[in-house]
C-alpha cells in the first residue's frame, strides 16, 4: 500500500508516479542487521556490502619454513617471498562440501540470522566432487527445516576469480530490481593441492561465508561491481589473469 508499511520488509519502486510506491513482500523480519526498515525510503539500497563473515581452515597444516627445507629452496622464498607461513590441508574426513557447510551454518547461527531471510546463495569454487550438480545444492540441505527453497544463485567457477565474481553478483542482486529484501549469502572455498614445484607452496584449503545486504559496515562503492569498472581478461592458457584496475 502506498505510504503505509507495518512490520514487513518493503521495497520502494521508483517510477513516474508523484510519490514512491511502497510494495510489501511476504517475508516479515524485524530488528535484523542490514534489513530494510519498516518504512523504506525511495532510491537504491544504500551501503550494500558485507554485513558479517565466517572463515574456516582445516586444523592440519604444513609449516612453510619446513617446506622450504624439504624442497631445497632458499630460506624465505615461501615465507617472505610469498608471504606464507602455513599451508592447510584436509584430512579424509573433510571435503569442499563440509568446509562450505561449516562456514554457512556458523555464520547464520552466530549472527542469529534465520534461514528464511536468505534469498540468494552463490558459491565460488573450482573444487568439484560431483560434476553433475553444484556445491550450492548440498548447502541447501541446511535450509530444509526452515522450508525456504526459494533461493537464487548457483556455483561460479573461474580459478581464483570465482569467489570475487560471486560477491559481485550478490551485491549487484541487492542493488537490482530483482532484490526481494532478503540477504544474499556468498561462499568461497577451495582445496588446492599441487604437485612438487613452484605452485605447491601456493596451495591450501579453506572456506569463507559472507552475508551481503544494505547498511553494511563493510560496503562496496556503488557501481564498482559492473563490467565497465572491473575487467576480467581470460585466455586459454595454463592460468587466468584478472585485471582489477579499478
Amino acid at each position: 500500500r502506498e505510504g503505509h508499511c507495518v512490520n514487513q520488509v518493503v521495497v520502494v519502486v521508483t517510477s513516474a508516479l508523484p510519490s514512491p510506491l511502497c510494495v510489501s513482500l511476504s517475508h516479515s523480519f524485524s530488528n535484523m542487521p542490514g534489513s530494510v526498515p519498516p518504512c523504506a525510503q525511495s532510491g537504491w539500497p544504500k551501503d550494500v556490502g558485507i554485513i558479517a563473515m565466517e572463515i574456516y581452515f582445516p586444523a592440519q597444516y604444513v609449516d612453510q619454513t619446513e617446506l622450504e627445507q624439504y624442497d631445497g629452496v632458499d630460506a624465505g622464498k615461501y615465507t617472505i617471498g610469498l608471504g606464507q607461513s602455513k599451508m592447510g590441508f584436509c584430512s579424509d574426513r573433510e571435503d569442499i562440501n563440509s568446509l562450505c557447510l561449516t562456514v554457512v551454518e556458523r555464520l547464520l547461527e552466530r549472527n542469529q540470522i534465520p534461514y528464511e531471510s536468505v534469498g540468494r546463495l552463490e558459491v565460488g569454487t573450482e573444487t568439484i566432487i560431483d560434476k553433475s550438480k553444484a556445491v550450492k545444492t548440498v548447502l541447501m540441505q541446511l535450509f530444509q527445516e526452515s522450508g525456504n527453497s526459494d533461493v537464487e544463485g548457483i556455483d561460479t567457477t573461474n580459478a581464483c576469480y570465482g569467489g570475487t565474481a560471486a560477491l559481485f553478483n550478490a551485491v549487484n542482486w541487492v542493488e537490482s530490481s530483482s532484490w526481494d529484501g532478503r540477504y544474499a549469502l556468498v561462499v568461497a572455498g577451495d582445496i588446492a593441492v599441487y604437485a612438487s614445484g613452484s605452485a605447491r607452496p601456493t596451495g591450501g584449503a579453506g572456506a569463507v561465508a559472507m552475508l551481503v545486504g544494505p547498511n553494511a559496515p563493510l560496503s562496496l562503492e556503488r557501481g564498482c561491481c559492473v563490467t565497465a569498472k572491473c575487467v576480467c581478461v581470460c585466455v586459454s592458457l595454463w592460468d587466468c589473469v584478472c585485471d582489477l584496475s579499478e
